[in-house]
């Protein structure tokens, strides 16, 4: 079913402004954005700050990410894989400027992309990885989930 999907300004004395808007929207789609920290659109970087349903409207809440690195542009090495819900893997660091594509997981199924997404840690490649953010990243039309690896045995 279909619905309507909003990502506003959190700013209360401007009244929410609007930013965006996706009219008949699917639910799965809402629920994957609902599960990420940051939004990417038109080269800027959004912090969510919450997500509301409001009188039968889906609103994520916003502020622009200053803090954080700039968005990843499209030449990076992310595998156009055609079809299917895309997620990058890559490894987050403090201090980096860009963070490195370890992996790209492709899901025919939103149920399985947005359990990755909620993972507090993913078992790949013999490590352990704990999440430390993840992105609906629009320009590129991709989810990133950024990890670092755990020290833990």
């Amino acid at each position: 079913m279909a619905a309507r999907l909003e990502y506003r300004l959190a700013d209360a004395a401007g009244g929410h402004p609007l930013l965006y808007v996706y009219n008949r929207i699917d639910k799965d789609e809402i629920s994957l954005r609902f599960a990420c920290d940051y939004f990417v659109k038109d080269g800027v970087v959004y912090e969510k700050l919450s997500a509301a349903l409001q009188r039968g409207l889906y609103v994520v809440y916003v502020r622009s990410a200053t803090e954080e690195n700039a968005a990843v542009p499209d030449a990076t090495g992310a595998i156009a894989l055609g079809g299917g819900i895309r997620v990058e893997f890559r490894e987050y660091a403090e201090e980096a400027e860009t963070y490195p594509l370890l992996h790209t997981f492709r899901y025919a199924d939103d149920d399985d992309a947005l359990l990755l997404l909620q993972s507090d840690a993913v078992d790949w490649n013999g490590f352990s990885w704990n999440r430390s953010s993840t992105e609906v990243d629009e320009d590129r039309g991709v989810y990133v989930y950024y990890a670092t690896r755990s020290t833990e045995g």
